[in-house]
């Protein structure tokens, strides 16, 4: 990805690294503008020169505030402390990663799509793999999920530093400049700019038709969930799953379950469960030209998605909405077709008609739909594999004067974003997934994290200046 950002100035400038340390082939456009200049000290040496050329200024800068702690969260976060900006970083770290998905899962995306971003070098799973002495990894190796975690938890030790755990309980506009953020813990502190990168969190969607099953919200043990509540999904072993979904999430899900001993039947609305084709590691040149490779696939559309969110986010917003409808959709990876082709029984061209709640605690599911299959279907739990919806008012830590005054994407619940990913509201500012609307299907992916924070990180920080 071409990637670059404004140069930061914040008082003097640090030193100028060692050149042979930081040569611009080993750190790459991004990281030789953070300060006009390479930059390639560790945390520790960044902070001590932060401290020698700022220790004079009084008061010290309010913080930015940095909701969330998974991919773009920690980017956003290393981006900021390289620069000398206070920031504070509020989550588990991978969280979503750690407790949102279950136990034996691996990555959809392939290892040059999930770096999380630094201004340094030496930040990519690649680097995290040799670190651990482990196989240099492929187009051909499946990422586990516990992997990806531990380079999570590794990234942020070497280029974040401090994460706090506290939970934001508000954020609301601060008398004069700046933000209110209050924890659940009752501390109270003034943020010069926040950047919401709270991931997934809330935006589980469940179908209307499915919802009253579960009035007291879905859950691991009531009749109804979604994927985002499980770490484990052996707890269904001997019992009958309706997997409702034709994604990545259903797929794996489904495969896992049945592998635990349970007795699964996924149900897929469209009429065909598409995979991905098996990478090619050797593409000739005709094929690099008619179908340029990407991050996220090959093909032109998907390199324009995956180089250009600022095009994206040009278009009309009924372009950006057919494209986050249709390109990227629903699909299980490469290697996850032997596992569910001849042993998962999938029902393509059926959905729920009707869902029914039976004294027994069981759930009758009525089908509907142009597909092969049953028209019927008592099981013991409905897993919705659903996917995820955009919605500002899901993020509830936002005080409600704070949401009524954000400015949507037309035609949805995203926020409208600058192309430096802040909202209508100065100072605030949204990545990841709730920056989909405005930039594109490639939000939704860990790859996307270093244009988001490359652009984000310097406008937060001349707020804190």
């Amino acid at each position: 990805m071409t990637l670059g950002w404004e140069g930061v100035t914040t008082g003097q400038r640090p030193p100028r690294p060692d050149a042979t340390a930081s040569t611009p082939r080993a750190l790459g456009r991004g990281a030789r503008r953070i300060w006009g200049c390479p930059v390639a000290q560790p945390l520790s040496k960044q902070a001590d020169i932060h401290a020698q050329t700022h220790h004079k200024q009084t008061p010290r800068p309010a913080p930015v505030a940095v909701i969330g702690a998974g991919p773009y969260g920690l980017s956003v976060a290393a981006f900021l402390r390289a620069a000398g900006t206070p920031v504070r970083v509020f989550g588990v770290v991978m969280g979503s990663w750690r407790h949102d998905m279950a136990s034996g899962m691996f990555l959809k995306s392939t290892p040059d799509a999930v770096d999380l971003a630094a201004p340094v070098p030496g930040a990519e799973l690649a680097d995290f793999v040799r670190s651990e002495g482990r196989p240099r990894l492929t187009e051909l190796t499946p990422i586990p999920c516990a992997l990806f975690v531990r380079y999570g938890q590794w990234f942020r030790t070497r280029h974040v530093g401090e994460v706090e755990e506290s939970r934001v309980a508000s954020v609301a506009r601060a008398p004069g400049r700046g933000f209110t953020v209050r924890l659940e813990d009752g501390e109270e502190f003034t943020a010069s700019a926040v950047v919401v990168a709270s991931g997934l969190t809330g935006l589980a969607r469940i179908p209307s038709t499915l919802a009253h099953l579960a009035p007291g919200g879905p859950a691991a043990d009531a009749p109804l969930s979604h994927t985002s509540q499980h770490a484990d999904l052996s707890v269904f072993a001997g019992k009958r799953v309706a997997v409702i979904g034709g994604g990545q999430s259903a797929l794996e899900s489904a495969a896992l379950m049945q592998e635990s001993g349970a007795k699964v039947d996924v149900l897929v609305r469209a009429d065909r469960v598409i995979f991905g084709g098996r990478p090619v590691l050797g593409r000739s040149r005709y094929q690099r030209v008619t179908k340029p490779g990407s991050p996220l696939g090959t093909g032109w559309a998907l390199a324009v998605i995956c180089r250009s969110p600022e095009f994206i986010r040009r278009l009309p917003s009924r372009t950006r909405r057919w494209i986050l409808r249709r390109v990227l959709g629903p699909s299980g990876g490469w290697w996850l077709r032997d596992r569910v082709d001849g042993l998962v029984a999938v029902h393509t061209g059926r959905e729920v008609a009707k869902a029914e709640l039976l004294p027994d605690g069981r759930v009758r599911l009525r089908l509907t739909g142009s597909g092969s299959g049953p028209a019927e279907l008592t099981v013991d739990h409905v897993l919705a594999a659903t996917g995820y919806t955009v919605d500002i008012e899901a993020t509830r830590f936002l005080a409600p004067e704070l949401r009524a005054e954000l400015a949507r994407v037309p035609g949805t619940q995203g926020p409208r974003l600058a192309a430096d990913f802040e909202s209508s509201v100065p100072g605030l500012y949204f990545t990841g997934n709730l920056a989909a609307p405005a930039f594109g299907p490639v939000m939704r992916f860990v790859v996307g994290a270093r244009y988001a924070a490359t652009r984000i990180a310097p406008a937060a920080a001349r707020h804190a200046r």
